[in-house]
């Protein structure tokens, strides 16, 4: 007995010792590498950094490291210099209109690959349409929305009121914004202008929604061929730059992205075209009463989505995919895209999210945080092309050498159209 007993003891130490590693290594969490955008204004990183921490909470075998990057182009950069040197991440928040060079670096998956059960397919099915144009090719799913937005128009109603204007009627028309622009302008102070559209950062964006509300779309569906000197384009940018030299409502030369919502606080304009995502920081932080519309149009109201989708990246275990696909799907949900919504300004990307309580009760006392949503209607897919960057940026530097007064819009988009066609030369259909 007392020789067998030890033995006995022994052999359940080593089986509870064997338990206890299995546990331990049970316990150990699966760990993910997010790279994500901080594009515009708000505390953008507090908002992430909290959604994380419940995530890991209520997921407990699921780590995710948010890595923050800058902007859309610096988050590209930065992810795929980690692919490059072999740290890739698994899941990423990537400019929606990544999709094309994300599939030429073939870095990453469809989430049809990934999906398991019709309860997921159902969820990949649950968003936007309008939102899913910048995530789809050839009838596979690579981006799901979540930072998403549109253009909208914002008012200063107190400027309107100065200038003799009804504070509660925006623009309607091109011809209308110019006019009470240059009424404002002529009725305020030397500092006030009477609107302003950035054309620095995201250009072509804002180039895109003149040249969309004129009846015209700027490229092919499958990101081989753009049109940008097609005359209603050409008419588009007249538009822009007569703001200036015409109607003396908006300064010369070009407006920075990134301090026109303060130039807008600060009543340096009483309109202003900017992302529905810095729509909680203006409502935070102006102290005087503003309005949110869809952007006025020409022959038809329109405004390109933008913003970043959730990407699933091919160097990952299925373990981490099937990890990934959780702490997507769990930050998509109605109730977390709603509690995005709210702190963000960005859009809920599903209509499940404008069902829930807190947004529907949310946008009930503030109106304008569903102009963004209403405005897909009128929607097209942000500029999205193959060699994207280099046709995007002669774009851009078309833009802004009209504004500047450097080429005439005709000249300028003329360039840009031949450098974006010796750009797709090689992707032709």
């Amino acid at each position: 007995m007392s020789a067998f007993l030890p033995r006995t003891l022994s052999g359940l130490a080593a089986a509870g010792l064997l338990v206890a590693g299995q546990a331990t290594a049970q316990q150990e969490p699966v760990e993910l590498t997010m790279y994500y955008p901080v594009a515009v204004g708000g505390a953008l990183t507090d908002v992430i950094d909290g959604l994380v921490a419940d995530f890991e909470a209520e997921h407990p075998d699921i780590a995710v490291d948010a890595i923050y990057a800058g902007n859309y182009d610096d988050t590209r950069v930065r992810a795929m210099s980690a692919v490059e040197a072999g740290d890739s991440p698994q899941l990423s928040v990537m400019f929606s209109i990544d999709l094309y060079e994300l599939l030429e670096q073939d870095v990453i998956v469809a989430f049809d690959e990934v999906v398991e059960s019709e309860e997921e397919r159902e969820w990949v099915d649950s968003f936007y349409p309008a939102l899913m144009e910048n995530g789809m090719l050839d009838g596979q799913t690579y981006g799901i929305p979540f930072q998403r937005s549109t253009i909208v128009f914002y008012w200063n109603k107190e400027a309107f009121a100065a200038a003799g204007l009804d504070p509660d009627t925006p623009p309607e028309t091109w011809e209308e914004m110019a006019e009470m622009a240059a009424t404002i302008r002529e009725a305020g102070e030397d500092d006030q202008w009477g609107v302003m559209v950035p054309s620095t950062g995201y250009p072509y964006w804002m180039f895109q929604a003149f040249a969309f509300q004129n009846g015209h779309r700027l490229m092919s569906e499958d990101g081989t061929e753009v049109y940008f000197n097609d005359p209603a384009a050409v008419e588009a940018l007249e538009y822009w730059v007569s703001l200036a030299s015409e109607h003396e409502a908006m300064p010369d030369g070009t407006l920075e992205w990134g301090t026109l919502r303060q130039n807008f606080i600060e009543e340096s304009t009483a309109m202003m075209w900017h992302s529905t995502g810095n729509l909680t920081a203006v409502k935070n932080e102006a102290d005087f009463d503003f309005g949110v519309a869809m952007l006025p149009m020409n022959t038809q109201r329109g405004s390109p989505t933008g913003g970043g989708n959730f990407y699933l990246f091919k160097d990952s275990s299925e373990e981490e995919r099937r990890a990934a696909m959780t702490f997507i799907r769990w930050m998509t949900a109605p109730e977390r895209a709603a509690a995005w919504s709210i702190e963000t300004g960005y859009m809920g990307v599903s209509p499940a999210a404008y069902e829930t309580e807190a947004l529907r009760e949310y946008v009930e006392e503030f109106p304008p945080a569903a102009v963004a949503r209403d405005q897909l209607e009128h929607a097209t897919a942000e500029l999205a092309t193959y060699q994207g960057g280099r046709v995007r940026r002669a774009l851009d530097n078309a833009v802004q050498a009209a504004l500047t007064g450097q080429m005439t819009p005709q000249e300028a988009l003329d360039q840009a159209q031949a450098e974006a066609d010796a750009a797709l030369r090689r992707y032709a259909r």
